[in-house]
């Protein structure tokens, strides 16, 4: 008898369910498996957690059929899934989809079938001809037919039913391999007409190993009957076999050997390499400039983990996971590496996925869910940048990727990396406390002195008659640049073209019909677009409030900026990074191996230029708008915004040649722009603190955030009072309860949105509460649509 979990996301299911284990089938199905079961009068997909003897109930249902030779879940992820539903608040089955590659997420097909061949007369005349040469129809041509009424009236009256197949969407890339029978000695023996046949048949008596078939056709430059003709004559034989996607194939990656570590980083390394060989948990956090030599650490600590015959898993922000990192791993460890990111297609992460799953592999590199890789031996986990606010789902289930590595580091008795330049207050806080153990890197590699950081203000800018996006300093540092042939990079905080369309006359935002937000403006398609629901328009030529055609577009967007350089510089030669010139794929590579290959002058890019590139070249950052995440409605803003200047800044100047930063803002005494001007991380500590305490915000105080979304908005005003109110009477007297309030973005997707905001130090049994307000409401969003969601880390709280 097998427990197994099925894949319907719902509060009713979320429990193992007992099944018989077929006859043929004894022996072969082990916890960790995926198996197709019959869930009421459909089959679904779903995993099994437990092999029993007996089970408490009687009259089981029989699994179908396995979906896997072999388990895609081994006995530590089965574990970490009970510690994901318990701290994420998540059904079971969510937390196993997400620690699979998504070629193994099920799809279902649906589809109509005919109970039996009599049934055919008693059938409704609109559908019978549909019946009359098969059983069975695909869903599809049920919706097309545009007679679905039909179809329901006949499966209720128990003449057709519905059948749902589990499709797995993974296929395995296969290669065609031609292989030759014949001797190099029977050769003359054979009566070979045909030049071409007998051509083949030399070359392989020269080269006896089966190749490729479409390298054989294209090295040999014959047609595919040649090679039929030799199949049928039974010279050669044709067969199949199975190979990786390897998205590196094309690369020519040099073999690096590790480098000759400083005292400041000798001193950092040896106490991870002590808790590696003492195989113990401990979490270190790498608290080092930019380009103080962080990667070399990782490194070494890793060859030391993989000489031991260990694995680790090391995460990288999805923006950062540039080809220049990936290199830096596969130049040092080879095919030890596996990488698993964003831009891999499904098929290419799925191969990735299976080579450390076959253990052929002693290294994952990857975004966010990397950290599930299913290795069996952890000897270390690293997490790079470990402030960014990427490695936090933002979705079900809602966890932190740093907190799922801690809870491996423990079960695997291995330590845990943090590092960064400008880490998040609260591990700061952790490192300071002694909870974690800090290591730190003070100077810049060969001594390299941090650039020079000059901050502009803009309101003087536009005083003194400048309407320019550049402002004067930056125009003439820009130039000077140019003559001496360095490069530049110039940062934006922000997509898209300009951020909204508005009217002069009355100022009318055009807004999008479905979301409290105004829309983006493309100028590419001439387009506006909403970034929540992906609603889209034409702009208008009119204003559709007062009719007047002085409509026009706001904000400065990477387009903008384009069109600006090539008229005040004609001579430069500019690369634009964003989303719309990053999303198909390898086109992020592409572009950054031509400014690297000195094809550009001047890289301008959002948020994905921020971190990980290193360029010997670069000599110039400027930063255009300071200020666009400091006015966000969030309390981590000015944390953030200090990050990404401090990050942004440390791309100029990591080689021979010193670095210079402009950045441009309308905020220059706010301290996070000050201090990540003279690149004090401690300093800006200190402050962030001191306001953190007097708001009651983490590290202080820990936070969860309980939304409810629903598209009529007396019934979301109602909900979140009820439980606001539930909440005030279960929780201690020392918890804050914020709220309720209409969320920052109060509409998305024509959905209303109401949040309210707890802040608590100790409250031990608040889980449990959070778990009953789910329960309870977990039940409407299937019938009325009212969803509740529960964040008990929130990192965004729009």
């Amino acid at each position: 008898m097998a427990k197994v979990i099925v894949d319907v996301p719902a509060k009713q299911t979320d429990r193992p369910f007992d099944y018989l284990i077929p006859a043929n089938l004894l022996g072969c199905i082990s916890p960790g498996m995926r198996v197709v079961v019959p869930f009421g009068p459909r089959k679904v997909q779903g995993f099994v957690v437990a092999v029993e003897t007996q089970s408490s109930f009687d009259h089981l249902r029989e699994i179908i059929e396995p979906m896997d030779i072999e388990p895609v879940l081994n006995e530590e992820l089965l574990y970490l899934s009970d510690w994901l539903t318990e701290h994420t608040l998540c059904y079971k089955i969510s937390a196993f989809q997400v620690m699979l590659p998504p070629a193994l997420k099920a799809k279902y097909e649906k589809k109509i079938k005919l109970k039996s061949r009599p049934f055919i007369h008693e059938l409704d005349e609109a559908i019978r001809p549909f019946f009359y040469e098969k059983d069975i129809l695909h869903w599809d041509e049920v919706l097309k037919s545009g007679q679905l009424s039909v179809f329901q009236k006949s499966t209720a009256a128990g003449k057709l039913e519905v059948l749902y197949e589990v499709k797995e969407r993974v296929k395995k890339k296969q290669v065609k391999m031609i292989t030759s029978l014949v001797k190099k000695e029977d050769l003359d023996r054979l009566e070979i007409k045909s030049g071409k046949q007998k051509q083949v048949l030399e070359y392989f008596a020269d080269n006896p190993e089966s190749i490729e078939r479409k390298y054989l056709l294209k090295t040999l430059n014959i047609s595919s009957s040649v090679l039929k003709s030799l199949i049928d004559k039974g010279w050669v034989e044709e067969t199949v076999k199975e190979v990786y996607r390897d998205p590196y194939e094309d690369r020519i990656i040099q073999k690096t050997e590790p480098l000759k570590l400083t005292n400041e980083q000798s001193a950092a390394i040896g106490p991870i390499l002590s808790s590696i060989e003492g195989e113990k948990h401990e979490v270190f956090l790498l608290y080092g400039v930019t380009g103080s030599g962080k990667t070399e650490v990782y490194l070494q600590s890793i060859q030391k983990v993989i000489a031991q015959g260990r694995e680790g898993i090391v995460l990288v922000p999805e923006i950062a996971l540039t080809p220049q990192m990936v290199n830096r791993f596969k130049s040092r460890f080879g095919d030890q590496v596996a990488v698993l990111h964003s831009g891999l297609s499904v098929g290419e992460k799925y191969d990735e996925w299976r080579k450390i799953q076959r253990k052929e592999v002693k290294v994952a590199v990857g975004a966010r869910s990397a950290i599930f890789a299913p290795f069996e031996n952890l000897g270390i986990i690293i997490i790079d940048e470990e402030h960014e606010t990427s490695y936090k789902q933002e979705d079900n289930p809602r966890y932190h990727a740093r907190d799922v590595a801690i809870e491996r580091g423990k079960r695997h008795q291995c330590p845990v990396v943090l590092g960064s330049a400008t880490p998040s207050l609260e591990t700061f806080a952790r490192a300071k406390k002694g909870v974690y153990k800090l290591l730190t890197l003070s100077r810049r590699m060969n001594d390299h002195n941090l650039p020079d950081v000059q901050i502009v203000d803009m309101r003087e800018e536009l005083r003194d008659g400048n309407r320019s996006m550049f402002s004067r300093i930056l125009h003439e540092k820009i130039e000077e640049r140019l003559v001496k042939k360095e490069q530049i990079v110039l940062f934006l905080n922000k997509r898209g073209h300009s951020s909204f369309v508005m009217c002069r006359d009355c100022g009318y935002v055009i807004q999008c019909p479905n979301c409290d937000i105004s829309l983006t403006y493309h100028r590419f398609n001439q387009q506006m677009k909403c970034h929540y629901c992906g609603y889209e328009a034409m702009v208008p030529n009119v204003c559709p409030e007062c009719g007047s055609d002085h409509i026009r577009y706001f904000g400065t967007g990477t387009q903008k900026v384009e069109e600006e350089l090539g008229k005040i510089f004609p001579e430069a030669r500019v690369i634009r990074m964003d989303v719309d010139t990053t999303s198909r794929k390898g086109a992020h590579e592409k572009l950054l191996t031509a400014f690297y290959e000195g094809k550009a002058d001047i890289l301008l890019g959002t948020q994905m230029i921020a971190k990980g590139l290193d360029f010997p070249n670069i000599t110039l950052v400027g930063v255009l708008s300071a200020d666009t995440m400091l006015h966000l409605p969030d309390f981590r803003s000015s944390e953030k915004t200090f990050q990404l200047l401090t990050q942004v800044s440390g791309r100029a100047g990591r080689h021979e040649l010193a670095g210079e930063v402009v950045i441009q803002t309308y905020s220059p005494e706010h301290y996070s722009i000050e201090l990540a001007g003279e690149q004090d991380f401690d300093k800006f500590y200190q402050r962030e603190m001191m306001m953190r305490k007097v708001h009651q915000y983490p590290p202080f105080y820990y936070i969860a955030l309980i939304t409810v979304h629903h598209e009529e908005l007396l019934k979301v005003v109602d909900t979140i009072e009820k439980i606001t109110r539930f909440l005030h009477s279960r929780l201690s007297r020392n918890t804050l309860i914020l709220g309720p309030v209409a969320s920052p973005i109060p509409r998305i997707n024509n959905k209303y949105r109401y949040q309210c905001l707890i802040k608590y130090k100790r409250e031990p049994g608040l889980t449990q509460i959070l778990k009953e307000i789910l329960d309870h409401y977990g039940k409407e969003a299937h019938t009325n649509g009212l969803q509740v969601s529960i964040d008990t880390n929130p990192f965004i709280l729009m």
